[in-house]
């Protein structure tokens, strides 16, 4: 969620940066071309001023002892070797009256010539256009110069902009940097602030998880975050307490009804020994009540057995899986070979993360399923094997399998094949083996075998588990 949620808040922090940020560098170009026409505006008005009474038909060339005259050619030379502003005083027919430097004339097109028609009507002319950094315009200024009313020649100032680019450059960089620093400090907020947000519904979402995958005892330490946060993770602990309430209630109702059905099932199976008695021998009716009688038996047991298995706590220990399966194949060796199923096992030393009470119960339930299922003449195989953080045991017959219906449905609880309703079992065989698996962090898995059969694995964790982990039965803590 913070990967979605930081970039969007980047996204619109940088938009109004850049919305603040591009109106002041616009304003700071601005400013500072503004600066120089200014400074150019004052520069034509004093040359118009020192022009306003020079001879109107005098010039630099032939009146060369114009007093007035030498004055402001003197003016527009220094102007020129100060500045390198390009500068002169023009006559209504283009005839410069002085100009520096001395190649400077009016042209017949552009910026320059514009200017001058503008100054030519009793007007300074316009603004020039905004300079950017990266042009290389000039800037013309003009101003008219004025006698008894009438304009009788125009004071133009050509000037070079790098100087000024340069100053806006500058100028651009220092709002560049303060964006930059702006922009890291809005990131270095946004990501305190979506992780103060965010942190605590990580946290429940992984309670969550833990709750969903069986560690009940899961809980959020109402601390930090928003206050709405601290809410939910108090009405979230209050609900998995609940939940924890109505399963425990749930769990000790079925052990409780296994237990207490024992005794009057005994009694009845009793009765209807002694009433077998007085009854013809081999009679059908009474064999299958009897049947029936010891099968209810077996589903108590084993709804007994789910009850402990769902509320048992896996005691774990480094495990020898491979000499656990090996010692396991041998104890049904005889039960195999009983049915004429050939059982074999390759169980290299492997170690593992696992109670042996548990996984010996689970690979019973496995391997009795496996040669219950497997046709005479055929075999059953059990392999042990390690990769990753994990080992397995895979136990893999050559009997009918499943459907991949069936595949989805196998260790429901009470659930059996309808090919299967007339072999001995009670369908919680492979429930109890995934509740005491699951207890210790191991899992169960069905999958088909080539051309038939079924092939079940039994994994269990290669390494130890986290001290103080969600679920091990702490608190999982929520901090600011």
């Amino acid at each position: 969620m913070r990967t979605r949620l930081l970039p969007l808040l980047i996204v619109l922090m940088a938009a109004v940066l850049l919305a603040l940020g591009i109106p002041l560098a616009v304003s700071v170009a601005a400013a500072q071309q503004q600066k120089v026409v200014v400074d150019r505006i004052d520069d034509t008005a004093r040359f118009a001023a020192l022009a306003q009474y020079v001879d109107t038909a005098a010039t630099a060339d032939r009146n060369p002892g114009d007093e007035r005259l030498e004055t402001l050619s003197r003016e527009l030379a220094s102007y020129y070797e100060v500045y390198g502003i390009r500068s002169g005083v023009f006559y209504r027919t283009d005839t410069p009256m002085a100009h520096a430097p001395a190649d400077f004339f009016l042209p017949r097109t552009g910026e320059v010539r514009r200017a001058y028609e503008e100054a030519l009507l009793s007007r300074r002319s316009h603004d020039p256009e905004q300079v950017w950094p990266w042009q290389r315009g000039r800037l013309v200024v003009a101003s008219p110069v004025i006698r008894d009313g009438d304009v009788v020649a125009v004071v133009v100032t050509d000037s070079p902009t790098g100087e000024m680019r340069s100053r806006i450059l500058r100028g651009w960089l220092v709002i560049g940097s303060g964006l930059l620093a702006a922009m890291l400090l809005a990131v270095g907020a946004a990501l305190r602030l979506t992780g103060w947000v965010l942190r605590p519904v990580r946290i429940l979402d992984a309670t969550t998880h833990d709750i969903a995958t069986g560690r009940l005892k899961s809980r959020v330490a109402a601390a930090g975050g928003p206050p709405e946060l601290r809410r939910l993770a108090k009405s979230f602990n209050e609900m998995a307490d609940h939940v924890e309430d109505v399963l425990e209630q749930q769990r000790a109702f079925v052990a409780d009804a296994s237990h207490q059905l024992r005794n009057p099932l005994a009694a009845l199976l009793l009765r209807i020994e002694l009433l077998a008695l007085e009854l013809p021998e081999g009679n059908a009716e009474i064999a299958s009540v009897q049947a029936e009688g010891k099968r209810l038996a077996q589903v108590l047991d084993d709804l007994l057995d789910l009850a402990l298995a769902e509320h048992a706590e896996a005691d774990l220990t480094i495990t020898d899986i491979g000499a656990l399966a090996e010692e396991r194949v041998a104890a049904w060796a005889p039960t195999a070979e009983a049915k004429g199923v050939r059982l074999v096992g390759d169980c290299p030393p492997t170690t593992a993360w696992a109670d042996p009470v548990t996984l010996s119960s689970a690979l019973d339930a496995v391997i009795d399923n496996a040669v219950k299922f497997t046709p005479a003449g055929e075999r059953v195989e059990v392999t042990v094997a390690a990769g990753g953080g994990t080992a397995t045991v895979v136990v893999t017959d050559n009997g009918p399998g499943l459907t991949d219906e069936e595949l989805t449905r196998i260790g429901d609880r009470f659930w059996r094949s309808g090919r299967h309703q007339n072999v001995k079992g009670s369908g919680l065989g492979l429930s109890i083996t995934r509740a005491l698996l699951a207890a210790g962090g191991g899992s169960l898995s069905y999958g088909h075998h080539e051309p038939h059969g079924l092939v079940v694995t039994v994994t269990v964790p290669r390494h130890p588990p986290q001290q103080g982990a969600p679920g091990e039965g702490g608190l999982t803590g929520l901090t600011a």
